[in-house]
């Protein structure tokens, strides 16, 4: 890790960044002499967001940075002891460190509903605690990744620009922007997350600049003067076409005469699609054709497909609100369940069945189809157990399976923490960008539309359904 990208990881999250029943929960492992007892924890999700076919996984690199360096100060073992918590059990807290393993899916992996995606496995009296603090994380960043992975979808091949922080709710505004480069985004206008991670940044002008000058023509000439090579020029203060559009000809063909070239012209308001076609022919016109076009203004992957679809000359989306708060779903429903206890599977029963989980400390394969090798669909098999099936299962029917002999696959999980030691080397935030997209790459188009999305199937192999089954039928009879 370089130096800079090491800046990215000087924040300190509390461990008491989490639910109040956690460390009730804790405690009572603590003084009922189960704080000892092996654990495994899977993190899933049980329904896709946005009404989509996917997700793509994010968060972990900050997850796992939080679970190996968390520390108790005397000050929150003060505030804990004010709380009622026993003086023994938070001499115990005080000399906690991780000492168990973290396996994951990476960021920028296409992940499906139901997949354990991060599996912890380690004593209960640590694991336990870390549910709120790696769900938060996880989950806001998978929701914006997907988000800005969708958006990246609909722009076929235009960028998208993440223009959002100060939309984000609060210090959610870096995790949003460094989700939207899992997700593909081009760059960014947050310039403490491009400091940390390396990745490109950039910006226009807002309309204030050009208030700030008696006339909008002195404000685009004074701002090419500045920055002759990398101006954009916002249209739409007063009158996008009847002024904005020909004071940007102006000063461009200005900039042409002394040896440089306007970059760009940003709109912001108006009907996209009508606009910007106004505005290429002009720009065409006048021997501007090198001159990009950008736009902006509540933005999302539904209105940038319409945009691409009527044929509107735009080569770069700035996306904000709609993006990094992760619009229209609020949360992604991603839960920390407990599949496995001192060495034996267990379940947790619902009368809602998909609230029943896959029990046991399982390894998850992507199967490639033999034909045109995209994916076929996932499959999970118990860990140490019947680890090449022939056959997966449907996790509730046993008449429905999937011959997988012989087909390509892949444990798509790695080992990211050992005994409580780092054993995976991040690659860098460009780097998750570039494989998630080559990922991406290899997903069906039919489960990318954004209506009614094909669905990607999971299967089990059939010892772990037998398991599974036989675990239902032992908590209801």
């Amino acid at each position: 890790m370089d130096e800079r990208r090491g800046q990215a990881y000087h924040r300190r999250f509390s461990p008491l960044y989490t639910d109040y029943y956690e460390y009730s929960m804790t405690q009572g492992y603590y003084l009922s002499g189960k704080g000892r007892d092996e654990a495994v924890f899977d993190i899933f999700y049980r329904q896709n967001p946005y009404g989509g076919g996917y997700a793509i996984a994010a968060g972990l690199r900050d997850a796992v940075e939080y679970v190996l360096n968390m520390r108790f100060t005397s000050e929150e073992l003060g505030y804990l002891s004010s709380l009622g918590y026993r003086e023994d059990f938070l001499q115990v807290l005080e000399k906690m460190r991780f000492t168990g393993d973290i396996t994951a899916v990476p960021e920028g992996e296409v992940i499906f509903p139901g997949e354990p995606i991060i599996s912890v496995k380690g004593p209960l009296i640590e694991t336990q605690l870390l549910e709120g603090l790696i769900l938060s994380m996880v989950n806001f960043q998978t929701l914006i990744a997907t988000k800005a992975r969708r958006m990246v979808c609909a722009g076929e091949g235009r960028s998208i620009v993440d223009f959002g922080l100060r939309r984000a709710q609060g210090d959610g505004g870096m995790g949003a922007s460094r989700a939207c480069f899992v997700g593909g985004v081009a760059s960014t206008s947050n310039v403490l997350l491009a400091f940390e991670e390396s990745v490109s940044v950039g910006g226009t002008m807002a309309h204030s600049w050009i208030q700030s000058f008696d006339s909008e023509l002195e404000a685009f000439r004074a701002y090419a003067q500045m920055h002759p090579d990398d101006s954009v020029l916002l249209l739409d203060t007063y009158d996008t076409l009847g002024q904005g559009l020909p004071n940007a000809v102006v000063v461009g063909r200005e900039l042409e005469e002394q040896g440089h070239h306007l970059q760009g012209v940003r709109l912001d308001s108006g009907d996209l699609a009508y606009l910007s076609k106004k505005v290429r022919a002009v720009l065409d016109e006048h021997g501007l054709g090198h001159v990009k076009i950008s736009v902006s203004n509540q933005l999302d992957e539904y209105v940038i497909e319409s945009l691409v679809d009527q044929g509107a000359p735009i080569d770069m989306f700035g996306v904000g609100t709609r993006l990094v708060t992760g619009y229209s779903d609020g949360a992604l429903d991603g839960v920390y369940k407990m599949v496995q206890l001192k060495g034996r599977p267990i379940i947790k029963i619902s009368e809602n069945p998909a609230k029943i989980n896959i029990p046991g400390e399982k390894e998850l394969y992507r199967y490639y189809d033999s034909g045109d090798g995209l994916w076929l669909l996932d499959g999970l098999c118990l860990a140490r157990g019947d680890d090449e099936p022939t056959v997966l299962m449907h996790p509730d029917f046993d008449y429905k399976k999937t011959e997988v002999a012989g087909l390509k696959r892949e444990n798509i999980r790695k080992e990211i923490v050992k005994n409580g030691e780092l054993v995976y080397a991040f690659p860098t935030l460009l780097e998750t960008g570039v494989w998630s997209a080559q990922r991406f790459s290899l997903l069906y188009g039919e489960h990318k539309r954004f209506a009614n999305p094909h669905a990607y199937h999971i299967g089990v192999s059939r010892e772990l359904f037998d398991l599974r089954r036989s675990l239902i039928d032992a908590r209801s009879s």
